[in-house]
């Protein structure tokens, strides 16, 4: 399939900047796959459209404040650097601005309240990426909360970078437990913990995988045919529980939603590789587009996504298994979300694929 295949025309005053009032108030648009049909109902209809048995996988990656501002001490240039991913104390993997200033050897002095802490560039990799060792702390990442910013899409705008305390607080799930992610798994950002109880008082059980999300959700496609791109690796881990849990909704005929596409990849890519749900530990670079047979996933909440993204085409081979119209379905979907003045991206409203 042609990547330009999966566009679509937004007004702009549709991307949410900010986020819904109430966690719960977002709307919900329903898709279902066997007829193309839509309606539209509130999030907190949710457990509506689950039944007893059931079970919502969520991804309880955490957020961190991974944007850090700093200087060359030298030369007074400022740096922007962007943590991905932890070595171990102190050693981090990082996108920094302007990349071609900062050479092996070139040393940060991260700005705001931690002038003692410096970030030193000892290594560059193919992608560009910068790794940082952190001198002046213990361990960097025990001190992002009170130096770091939250790292926002960048297609939110804010007056002032990093001071914004809403995004603080709703930029995260209320189930965030494990830290490492540079951006929010969105689907999750609708849940309280009321809505959660619903869930359960109607029968629907509940259980928690961990995917790191990472830069590459944002990256566009851009290579002319789909199958050309190279997709993004990102860190995931399923326990036991999590892996006995989703088994047992199988073995009794319940349906396995996931909520996410982060969530998605995880059980996808441990079902393909293993025949089964087990726990597992690793890495993942599964590419997840239209003609797709998914293995255990059979509903998917989730947000409206970008353009041409491995999001949109991954919901899109949701929408039609093993088929290729199911980018028909959701685009006519999208259509009729703008229509009805849904709110797109990762504040915007949600979507549930059954």
């Amino acid at each position: 399939m042609r990547t330009a295949d999966f566009n679509y025309s937004l007004p702009p005053d549709l991307i949410a900047q900010h986020p819904a009032a109430e966690r719960d108030q977002s709307r919900l648009l329903v898709l279902r796959r066997t007829s193309g049909s839509v309606s539209h109902q509130t999030f907190r209809s949710l457990p509506e459209f689950l039944a007893p048995g059931d079970i919502l996988v969520f991804n309880n990656s955490r957020v961190i404040p991974a944007r850090l501002r700093g200087m060359n001490p030298k030369t007074h240039g400022m740096f922007e650097l962007l943590l991905l991913e932890e070595n171990g104390p102190n050693d981090w993997w990082a996108l920094v601005r302007p990349g071609k200033k900062a050479r092996i050897g070139t040393r940060v002095l991260i700005d705001r309240s931690a002038e003692s802490i410096e970030a030193e560039v000892v290594a560059i990799n193919d992608a560009g990426h910068r790794r940082f060792r952190f001198h002046g702390t213990d361990d960097i990442g025990k001190e992002l909360e009170r130096i770091g910013e939250v790292p926002l899409p960048p297609y939110i705008q804010r007056a002032i970078p990093g001071q914004s305390t809403e995004d603080l607080d709703r930029y995260q799930t209320v189930f965030g437990r494990i830290a490492g992610s540079v951006a929010a798994p969105t689907a999750g950002l609708h849940f309280t913990a009321q809505l959660l109880d619903a869930c359960h008082r109607r029968g629907v059980e509940t259980c928690f995988v961990t995917l790191h999300v990472g830069l590459g959700t944002f990256a566009p496609v851009k290579t002319a045919s789909v199958a050309q791109h190279v997709m993004h690796e990102e860190r995931f881990e399923i326990d036991e529980l999590a892996a006995g849990a989703i088994r047992q909704a199988r073995d009794r005929g319940g349906r396995v939603v996931a909520v996410g596409t982060t969530t998605v990849r995880v059980v996808e890519t441990v079902a393909r590789d293993h025949g089964e749900i087990i726990a597992l530990r690793g890495r993942t670079r599964i590419f997840i587009h239209p003609p797709y047979d998914f293995k255990v996933v059979e509903g998917l909440l989730t947000n409206f996504h970008l353009p041409q993204s491995t999001l949109l085409m991954l919901a899109s081979a949701f929408a039609s298994p093993g088929k290729l119209d199911g980018r028909e379905k959701v685009l006519a979907a999208y259509a009729e979300a703008i229509r009805e003045r849904y709110r797109f991206f990762s504040y915007g409203d949600a979507m549930l694929i059954m």
